[in-house]
Parts: structure tokens; C-alpha cells; sequence
């Protein structure tokens, strides 16, 4: 470990060289960053993974049939196990997805899974990230850089290889691929996780491509190749869904297909992951896992929600006010670690003010008790220091099943006194180490 940790400038200079950064819009502004990478791996025992891996794919199979459900039969609904409220005015909830059931009925190909393990050592689920998932390109060249400055640290750890990503992506996109060639589908340069969609293109032998590059023709898409036009089979797209057909849902999109949408509802091409998965990421409707897991598996949940509360329901509402000052709210529209408020760092005046917000507007938020979550080690300074991190996993469906990436990308605070571990906050970056024994 004490060579990763000599190493770790030379890590992240060979991160500068690759262009492995993260951008953001500020101030109107894109600025593009360094991801800053620390070599102090996290590391989960090979029992703790397994129970992690169960609880993963249980999660996500249940998600899975609830978006098969919503945009079909919509049984959870009727039984009233999920309020029609909390699916139909769900920013995510797309009505053009209505009546279409993706190839195999897979929704979500790629789930991003944020988790963070409390003081007591229990892991508890922050959020399901289920549209368009970012992260797993960056602990994934992190550790061959590592493993090229120091392979002595991995002949003497028993870790399991994280380096099958791109034959998994690989093999999620063929499983439903219609017939033709897989792309990746970019918005661009400008876009924050660019690098991510020019690397993962390379690792799963796809395509990278933008909007000029591909067009729908007779119900088919195409890719505009120098070697004559290409059909495409499978889509693992990078832009959000309101931008990705203009003559679907965002009119003025210059940066997606137009008649995407008549392709993909003729069953003529897959796109990773479909159209109105948001409604499953929702954070309102993140309460309701649990019993989906339930209704849909039959099965008790391995994996535990954040002690979460509805302003929707008045007894919810009751507590929320109440205990304001100890809890923390979230804006369910927003993401990337905007929206957090932590009731115990605000004023009277301000708690008044958030009291009233929430409300107004009780679809609009959650509250969750503040999960003490472990802090782990940092090189700060050339000192070690303490800081917050949780865990994204990387769970995989197709047509073969769900399969959870032996890795993960683990997000750390930069500020001692911040819980907030985005990247787009500022946070950094660790390898997440499962180990196989």
C-alpha cells in the first residue's frame, strides 16, 4: 500500500495525460477538471461483496419489473402498493414510453447503485440511478495505472481483477441487440462524462458516435460509416431522454436522432437504458423499493433504504416538521448533490422557510434521517486524513440475467466537514477493492 500511496503523484499525472476528467456548467460556464484520484483503495472482504452482490441484483431485478409494470399491466398501481400520484406526475414518467417493452423487457441495462455503510457497519441504499449512470471508466483506468506503478501491491493483496467491465458492457449490449453494429451515443465534447464515452466505446468494441453520425431510415437506424452505412443494433446512449428524438419530446434537441423513438418502438434497435426509466430513480418513488421487492419477488429487502419519510402522507408530514432540524431534505428534482439540505446546519429563519416549502409542496421532497456514514482514509496534504465516501456499484442486466461489477467507483468529501461527495461538488476518487478471500 505505502508504494500506491509513493505513487499517487505519478497516478494522477498519467490521469492528466489520458484526459481522464470530470466537467461541469458553472456560472453558465463549462469548466472541465481533474478527477482527483487517491491511492488509498477501499476494500470489502470477499463475504461482505457477497451479501452486497445478492442485495444489488435483487434491488434491480424489482426495478426492472416496475418500470415493465408502469409502462404495461400497471398492477402496482391498481393494488395501490405505489400511489398513482407519485407515478404519473414524476418528472421521469414519460407517457410516449406507453404500451413499448424493450427488448428482452430489460429498462435498466446499466444501474448505478449509491450505497454508504454506517459506523455500525451496515450498508444502507442512498439512491438508484437508473437513466443514463456514469463513473465506472474512472476506477477501472485508475487501477491499470496502479497496477503499472506498483504491480507488486497486487501480487501481494488478494484482489479480485476488475478488468472485464467492457466484455460485461459487451456482452449487455449484444444480449439485446437487434441485428447490426453497438454504438455509444455522445452528446459531445462538452459534454462532463466524455471521457467516460470515448474509453468505454473502446473497452466493449463499440461504436462512438454522435447525432450527424446516425439517422433512422424506414423504421431503422443507421450509422454514417466511411465504408457505406452501417445498421445499428443496439444503442447505449449518454443523453438524456427529453433530447434524444425532437420529434418525440424536446422540439429544439440538436443534439438527438429524430424518429429514434418509431425505431425503438418497432422493436428495430435497443437503446441501453430505455426511455422513462427516471420514474424508477425518482427520489419520491426510491421509498417505494422496498415493496416492490416485496410484491414483485416476494422476497424481504437484503439491503436497507436511509430511514426515509413522505411529506405525502400526513403522518410524515407530522414528523418531518417536527424534527426538521435533524433531518436531512431533498429537492427530488434535482441531482448531483444539489437539493441536500441538512436541517441541523440552518438558521430558525431558514428552517421556517424550508418548513413552509415542503409544505406546499410535499411531492416535492424526502426527508431521511442523517446516516453517520463511515469516513474513510485520504492522502491530504501528504498527510492521512478523514473523509466521507460512499460506494457506486455497477450492476449489468440482460437477457442472461444480473450481474454485479466486481469494483465500484468510490466517491470521497475533499471537505472535512462536508457529507456531500459528488463529483460535481468536488469530491475525488478511489478504486474499490472486493477481495476474493
Amino acid at each position: 500500500m505505502e508504494s500506491l500511496i509513493r505513487h499517487t503523484p505519478q497516478i494522477n499525472r498519467q490521469l492528466a495525460r489520458y484526459g481522464v476528467k470530470f466537467g461541469i456548467y458553472k456560472n453558465g460556464e463549462f469548466q472541465e477538471r481533474m478527477f482527483p484520484f487517491d491511492a488509498i483503495p477501499r476494500t470489502i472482504e470477499a463475504a461482505e461483496w457477497k451479501t452486497l452482490e445478492r442485495g444489488l441484483r435483487q434491488r434491480v431485478d424489482a426495478l426492472n419489473c416496475f418500470l415493465r409494470d408502469v409502462y404495461g399491466k400497471k398492477q402496482i398501481i391498481e393494488q395501490n402498493v405505489v400511489p398513482e400520484d407519485f407515478v404519473y406526475i414524476s418528472p421521469g414518467y414519460l407517457p410516449q414510453c406507453e404500451g413499448i417493452t424493450p427488448m428482452h423487457g430489460i429498462y435498466s441495462h446499466i444501474s448505478g447503485i449509491d450505497l454508504v455503510k454506517s459506523r455500525d457497519n451496515t450498508w444502507y441504499i442512498l439512491e438508484d440511478n437508473l437513466r443514463i449512470p456514469s463513473g465506472a471508466s474512472y476506477p477501472l483506468i485508475a487501477r491499470e495505472l496502479c497496477r503499472r506503478c506498483s504491480p507488486e501491491t497486487f501480487r501481494a493483496n488478494s484482489v479480485v481483477d476488475n478488468r472485464n467491465y467492457g466484455s460485461l458492457l459487451r456482452h449487455t449490449m449484444d444480449s439485446v441487440n437487434a441485428g447490426g453494429i453497438n454504438v455509444v451515443f455522445t452528446p459531445g465534447r462538452f459534454n462532463a462524462a466524455y471521457f467516460e464515452h470515448s474509453f468505454l466505446a473502446e473497452q466493449a468494441g463499440a461504436v462512438l458516435a454522435e447525432s450527424a453520425d446516425l439517422y433512422v431510415r424506414n423504421s431503422t437506424l443507421y450509422y454514417r460509416s466511411t465504408s457505406g452505412d452501417q445498421r445499428v443494433g443496439a444503442i447505449y446512449r449518454r443523453v438524456s431522454d427529453e433530447y434524444m428524438d425532437p420529434l418525440t419530446f424536446e422540439p429544439s434537441s440538436l443534439i438527438g436522432i429524430p424518429n429514434l423513438m418509431t425505431a425503438y418502438r418497432a422493436g428495430n434497435v435497443a437503446v441501453l437504458n430505455a426511455f422513462g426509466n427516471g420514474v424508477a430513480d425518482d427520489k419520491g418513488i426510491y421509498y417505494f423499493v422496498p415493496k416492490m421487492i416485496r410484491y414483485y419477488l416476494g422476497e424481504e429487502p437484503i439491503l436497507l433504504n436511509a430511514p426515509t419519510y413522505l411529506p405525502f402522507y400526513p403522518e410524515d408530514m407530522a414528523y418531518v416538521q417536527e424534527h426538521l432540524d435533524t433531518l436531512v431534505v431533498k429537492d427530488v428534482s434535482e441531482a448531483g448533490g444539489y437539493g441536500v439540505v441538512f436541517g441541523s446546519k440552518l438558521t430558525r429563519e431558514k428552517l421556517a422557510e424550508l418548513a413552509a416549502a415542503v409544505k406546499a409542496e410535499p411531492r416535492r421532497f424526502i426527508a431521511q434521517e442523517v446516516i453517520d456514514f463511515q469516513d474513510l482514509p485520504v492522502m491530504d496534504g501528504g498527510e492521512q486524513a478523514e473523509r466521507k465516501a460512499d460506494l457506486r456499484a455497477f450492476v449489468l442486466s440482460s437477457a442472461d440475467g444480473t450481474s454485479v461489477w466486481p469494483s465500484g467507483l468510490t466517491r470521497f468529501s475533499r471537505d472535512p466537514d462536508s457529507f456531500i461527495v459528488n463529483s460535481s461538488q468536488g469530491g475525488g476518487f478511489k478504486d474499490t477493492w472486493i477481495l476474493s478471500h
